[in-house]
């Protein structure tokens, strides 16, 4: 009776935090491009600004991390290498580990690391797709002192109760972490999309209340910039915080949009379908590439993982695009 109560809660919870946005969207300013050279497994999935600069991870490089040296215009990966422990039990079905473990003998990267959060000490905290489950990287002392998080296995459950976390490759795609680092927003990829909250009252990471902010289905129209659009599935690929507010990648909408913390409800989008779909940087896949998302006062860094396959012009490595904050900056109402 409780868990078909939780369920129910669960369920409404998510429709009630569906977001309904009304009219254009405003287009945000590209003002930068930066390609990405020495990322072995190149495929750029997270990035996160700390306090010793600008940092990145590949969904196919289990053993490093990347700090980014920012400054020519072409940016250098600095790889920093890392000693995982075993990865723990998230409760997550024997069939998806399996496709996940077979799949990592075909492309590499068996922990499908998809993003990447810093809290304010500059303590890296990394997702895994593939094990729905996340590993911190400490500040000080050796990279190879790394730990996985002791997260409840009732995360997981309720994430899958409420239709997420069903699907092979659409799990955990982002998080973000608050500054104090107690506090972790997770973002579900697609079929059902979603934004789970976790926090550490002691030395377990658990739900505090329902963990499911957001539980969403449906498909939308990606823009009309982007070669024989279609309706895809909504999605989401990565999270930031920043002034207290969650800001959603959203990539087959081309938009960020900005989220509330609690309810998760959409307060105000903006779209990047315009500059980024010039035809010189158009990629002749099926969907939207970006995949890793930073925003700041002034702008937002926005890398895209382009599978190794090249833009129109040519253009094989990640890329980092940087666009300007919008007019009235992020905290701006509709």
């Amino acid at each position: 009776m409780r868990s078909g109560f939780a369920l129910a809660i669960l369920l409404l919870s998510g429709l009630a935090a569906t977001p309904v946005v009304a009219g254009p969207v405003a287009e945000l300013k590209l003002i930068a491009e930066h390609p990405v050279d020495g990322m072995r497994g190149g495929n750029l999935s997270g990035l996160a600004m700390c306090r010793d600069g600008l940092w990145a991870v590949s969904d196919r490089d289990d053993d490093r991390i990347y700090r980014l040296d920012t400054s020519s215009d072409v940016w250098k990966a600095e790889k920093y290498g890392l000693d995982v422990p075993p990865v723990p039990d998230s409760g997550l079905p024997w069939g998806l580990r399996s496709r996940t473990k077979a799949a990592s003998f075909i492309r590499g990267g068996d922990l499908d690391f998809e993003g990447i959060s810093c809290d304010s000490v500059g303590n890296r905290y990394i997702v895994s797709e593939s094990h729905a489950a996340v590993l911190r990287v400490p500040f000080s002392g050796d990279y190879g002192d790394t730990e996985w998080l002791k997260i409840a296995p009732s995360m997981v459950r309720e994430a899958r109760a409420s239709g997420m976390l069903l699907h092979f490759n659409a799990l955990f795609e982002g998080l973000a972490v608050n500054p104090e680092g107690n506090q972790i927003w997770l973002a579900a990829e697609r079929e059902r999309r979603g934004l789970i909250s976790i926090k550490r009252p002691q030395s377990v990471w658990d739900c505090d209340g329902a963990c499911v902010l957001l539980s969403e289905a449906g498909q939308r129209m990606q823009p009309a910039q982007f070669p024989g659009a279609k309706a895809v599935s909504k999605d989401f690929a990565d999270l930031a915080l920043f002034n207290g507010k969650l800001f959603t990648l959203e990539r087959n909408a081309f938009q960020i949009c900005r989220r509330d913390t609690i309810t998760a409800q959409v307060e105000m989008c903006w779209s990047y379908a315009e500059d980024s779909l010039v035809p010189n940087r158009r990629y002749p896949q099926a969907y939207g590439l970006a995949e890793a998302l930073v925003i700041d006062a002034d702008g937002a860094w926005m890398g895209i993982d382009n599978n190794f396959g090249p833009r129109v012009d040519g253009e094989k490595r990640p890329m980092v695009y940087r666009f300007a904050a919008p007019a009235g900056g992020w905290s701006a109402k509709p």
